[in-house]
């Protein structure tokens, strides 16, 4: 698990030159949150995640794509996802910044790229080249590539929305998942997803 970077506040512009319980407020869906599935399905699940974190690509590489196809294809899971900051935060910020400038519609499939470029970060202690690979990808050009990692209001926002999240007080580390409000934190297997949302549903049945 990673554990949350105090400071948000990064220089983005520089960055491409170096290295590197139950919650009421997860159930609460905010406008900058990015959504998957059915909107009005029983079952929410929220991943607190970032893009740094290799836990966090260990899930969205080997467990997400069972899972989306199990549950979030299927209609039967509302999936929302909330980016947090962890160390090195340049690549967590650069991440979810590229992930959004390529639109709702590719955010997903981008923030896939990233994780998938994780590795080849670490290893060759560069941020550019990797992440300029998942932009083109993407269908940017290495200038669009420039300016979306270059821009202050993205980052403003970043940072507003990343704050916000460390304020509710949900979480400590990442990834950490919310099942209807029943909190799990660490990597975890589909097994494990499997249970928790059998037994979110038996309480949804429960309550009517």
């Amino acid at each position: 698990m990673r554990r949350l970077k105090a400071l948000f506040l990064v220089m983005v512009t520089s960055l491409l030159m170096v290295g590197y319980g139950q919650s009421a407020q997860s159930a609460v869906v905010n406008d900058d949150d990015m959504i998957m599935g059915n909107p009005k399905a029983k079952i929410t699940v929220v991943e607190y995640a970032s893009a740094s974190c290799p836990h966090c690509a260990v899930f969205a590489i080997n467990v997400f794509p069972a899972f989306k196809a199990k549950y979030i294809d299927t209609g039967q899971v509302k999936y929302v996802f909330r980016e947090v900051l962890t160390e090195p935060v340049q690549l967590a910020a650069a991440g979810f910044i590229l992930a959004r400038c390529t639109g709702k519609q590719n955010y997903f499939k981008t923030l896939d790229g990233v994780f998938h470029a994780q590795q080849e970060v670490y290893e060759t202690k560069s941020l550019r080249d990797p992440l300029l690979k998942v932009a083109k990808s993407a269908g940017l050009t290495e200038d669009q590539f420039m300016a979306c990692l270059t821009d202050k209001t993205a980052l403003d926002s970043l940072n507003a929305r990343v704050e916000r999240i460390a304020k509710a007080g949900d979480f400590d580390s990442t990834p950490t998942f919310f099942i209807n409000g029943q909190k799990l934190i660490g990597e975890h297997s589909l097994a494990d997803l499997d249970a928790a949302i059998a037994a979110a549903k038996k309480t949804t049945k429960a309550k009517k």
